[in-house]
């Protein structure tokens, strides 16, 4: 006997035991979907053999009915699910069942936090799959052969869920898997057709591959059909129940909740194709996760051909969820082909007008403070991304603002145009690390004092959304941390200066001054009127890149040149005014960089030298001590 034909023992890799854990733990109030994943998954690998027989069609092995049986036994007290897909190899086995080859695996588990209930809605999100077995039974075999190999090629996979599973080959004539879940004594209840009949027409009705169960009454012979078998997307919407979406979304989203809406559009004429779109209730932990695959199903005239297709959707809306089958499309269609495809190209600008159509529906209900939550930060990335729609997405950015009562972005730009004050022609935004940083910055005093409203933005994408979005409904965007202000009532830099003193030359000269002290730390100093109880703050000229931009980038591991920033000072702040009468350059010097060392603190800067910072600081204190 050779190894490859001997019975292993193997262990399961570390992930698949503590997924098992939760899933046994955090799922036993929902049990009943370990079918619908079973069924799913038996869905999919009829779909997988559909495809893979367009170029060779001795798959089929002269067997082109494709079908899923659902078999259950009350003596032996087991539920069995088998397919005539494209079944596994051995290796396949031991990789589909024993080891979790999902991206995002540590962030999931790094995710989770205890609570059962919480939890289950984030294993929800990462898809258990098969595992969701090990909810009702506490022994799983698994019997399959991969479509085209030889009879003895068959495997046979087992395990009681608790560390270690046994695969070894066996001698199987029919192509594709065989699932027998060995119940639990207080799971004996499954075994039951009516139950099992019960459960397929609430979660797997729309499963376009036939599901039979054994016949029940007088004539029990035989198998008949136990669902619709017909694909939901093929339907008239108005038959479609809205249970029925609901269903069809955990399907293929293998998902455990409720979508928060859906588009159903059948487009005829010169191009034909369906498209069913969901936008799911919760965001998936994998969102921001560069390697993992997003995209919706592709089908060619209801042929299953690729999961993922990214091409059909742009990367901003990567959270939806969802089907696109084409009328017009090769069958034998690849990636490479999708990426110069006209057709496509007018697949994804209609079905991108239709779900921003569905969230701007969201966006005048109270749902839409949870999608933001979800999918707000991606969302934005299509300012970025998408020039043609551009206008659409920014009406549906929300922001704090100086107006908010609270932490959550409930602003959109609408909202602050329409609170405008007279004269008021930019729409003024300051970006900061935190939302605490920008709330306490000095930039903001002379905002507050007018009672002028400010945008918020703390998201590293904000940095980018800022510098393609430069205007909205024709006024512009403006940074309240660049260049000179222009408010409306603002006093001129002359009057600003006679507000502070009688001798406007003696600011001047204490700028200049300041200026010679800090010599190549900055780029400039100059007096302010933005300043209403700080003494001084840091700005960048408008061509200059934003201090937070630059932080963002330097911690991404970039290289930036060196940019100087600009000191404007309060001239009528008691500290500024100390130092316009210090006499000793030395300590004039120190004020000077404890000046600008305080600037670049507020704003949620980095000292290049705290330890000096401090000795600075602690001998002013001293000194004044003395005084």
């Amino acid at each position: 006997m050779t190894v490859e034909t001997a019975k292993e023992t193997r262990g399961f890799e570390s992930e698949v035991n503590q997924l098992l854990h939760l899933v046994i733990n955090s799922l036993y109030s929902n049990r009943e979907i370990f079918l619908r994943e079973l069924i799913s998954n038996a869905s999919d690998a009829a779909d997988k053999l559909r495809f893979a027989a367009l170029t060779d069609d001795a798959l089929y092995e002269g067997d082109t009915e494709l079908k899923i049986t659902v078999d259950y036994s009350d003596k032996l007290k087991t539920v069995t699910v088998r397919d005539n897909g494209i079944g596994m190899s051995r290796d396949e086995a031991v990789e589909h069942l024993g080891t979790i080859a999902k991206s995002g695996t540590k962030e999931f588990f790094g995710s989770l936090s205890g609570d059962a209930q919480q939890d289950s809605q984030l294993i929800g999100q990462f898809g258990v799959g098969f595992y969701a077995a090990y909810i009702v039974a506490d022994k799983v075999t698994v019997t399959s052969r991969r479509a085209g190999l030889q009879e003895d090629e068959g495997v046979r996979w087992e395990s009681d869920g608790k560390g270690e599973f046994t695969v070894e080959t066996v001698k199987r004539k029919k192509r594709g898997t065989e699932v027998v879940l060995h119940l639990k004594d207080d799971e004996a209840e499954f075994a039951d057709g009516y139950r099992l009949r019960s459960i397929i027409k609430r979660y797997s009705d729309h499963i376009a591959t036939l599901i039979e169960m054994p016949k029940e009454g007088e004539d029990t012979s035989g198998y008949e059909s136990v669902n619709s078998a017909t694909a939901l997307w093929t339907r008239n919407k108005k038959d479609i129940s809205d249970d029925e979406y609901k269903a069809f979304y955990k399907h293929i989203a293998h998902d455990f909740e409720d979508p928060t809406s859906w588009i159903h559009t059948k487009a005829e004429g010169k191009l034909e194709y369906t498209t069913v779109f969901f936008i799911p209730a919760r965001a998936p932990f994998d969102l921001f996760d560069r390697d993992a695959k997003h995209g919706v199903k592709l089908y060619v005239q209801r042929v299953f051909i690729m999961d993922d297709a990214d091409q059909l959707l742009p990367n901003y809306l990567r959270f939806v969820r969802g089907i696109v089958d084409s009328n017009d499309l090769p069958l034998n269609v690849s990636r490479e082909i999708l990426q110069h495809n006209k057709a496509i190209d007018s697949i994804r600008a209609a079905s991108t007008k239709k779900i921003l159509g569905a969230i701007e529906t969201l966006a005048k209900g109270d749902e839409y403070s949870a999608f933001w939550t979800n999918f707000g930060r991606v969302l934005k990335e299509g300012v970025v991304e998408d020039a043609a729609n551009q206008e659409q997405i920014a009406k549906l950015l929300r922001f704090v603002s100086t107006v908010s009562d609270g932490d959550e972005a409930d602003v959109s730009i609408e909202d602050y145009i329409g609170r405008m004050r007279d004269g008021q022609e930019s729409i003024y935004y300051l970006t900061a690390e935190t939302l605490s940083t920008a709330r306490n910055s000095p930039h903001l005093e002379i905002f507050r004092e007018k009672d002028i409203e400010v945008l918020l933005l703390c998201d590293p994408v904000d940095e980018w959304v800022t510098t393609h979005l430069t205007e909205f409904d024709g006024k512009p965007l403006k940074s309240i941390l660049h260049g000179e202000l222009d408010l409306p009532g603002e006093q001129s830099t002359d009057d600003a200066d006679d507000a502070g003193s009688s001798d406007p030359k003696q600011h001047e000269a204490l700028v200049e001054k300041i200026k010679t002290a800090l010599g190549e730390t900055v780029k400039d100093v100059r007096s302010t009127a933005r300043l209403t109880t700080s003494p001084a703050c840091l700005v960048s000229d408008d061509a200059d890149m934003s201090a937070n931009l630059a932080r963002i980038l330097k911690a991404s591991g970039q290289e930036l040149p060196d940019s100087k920033r600009i000191l404007e000072v309060n001239p009528t702040h008691p500290l500024v005014g100390r130092m316009d009468g210090e006499t000793d350059e030395r300590k004039f010097a120190n004020w000077a960089q404890l000046l600008f060392e305080q600037a670049l603190l507020a704003e949620g800067g980095r000292l290049d030298d705290p330890a000096a910072f401090v000795k600075r600081m602690n001998d002013m204190l001293l000194e004044m001590s003395e005084a």
